[in-house]
This record gives C-alpha cells, sequence and structure tokens, in this order.
C-alpha cells in the first residue's frame, strides 16, 4: 500500500519519494486512516452474521 507523502521544503503533496517538483526527500504525512481492507468490511461483516446465525 503506498502512503501519501509531503515535501516539507515546497509543500507539495506526492506518492514518490522525491519531490518531482524541488527534488527534495518526502516524507510520510501521517499514518495511513483506514487499511486496504476497509473497502471491503461491509461485506466481512455479513459473512461473519450469516456464520453467526448458523452457529458456526
Amino acid at each position: 500500500m503506498k502512503r501519501m507523502r509531503y515535501c516539507q521544503k515546497c509543500g507539495e503533496y506526492t506518492l514518490k519519494q522525491v519531490c518531482s517538483r524541488c527534488g527534495e526527500q518526502t516524507v510520510i504525512n501521517s499514518p495511513q486512516k483506514y487499511y486496504n481492507d476497509e473497502s471491503i468490511s461491509k461485506y466481512r461483516r455479513e459473512i461473519k452474521k450469516s456464520m453467526m446465525d448458523k452457529g458456526e
């Protein structure tokens, strides 16, 4: 999973480790709020509920 990165020199946001505007190293902006599997959490909950209803 790629993380949003930030150039402290020019303020550019990017996914690259080197800023395309000024050439400086970028840093990770902040921790990711959600993981990749959060997009499928609805389905995960449905499967879990159906398993509980069946008594598995």
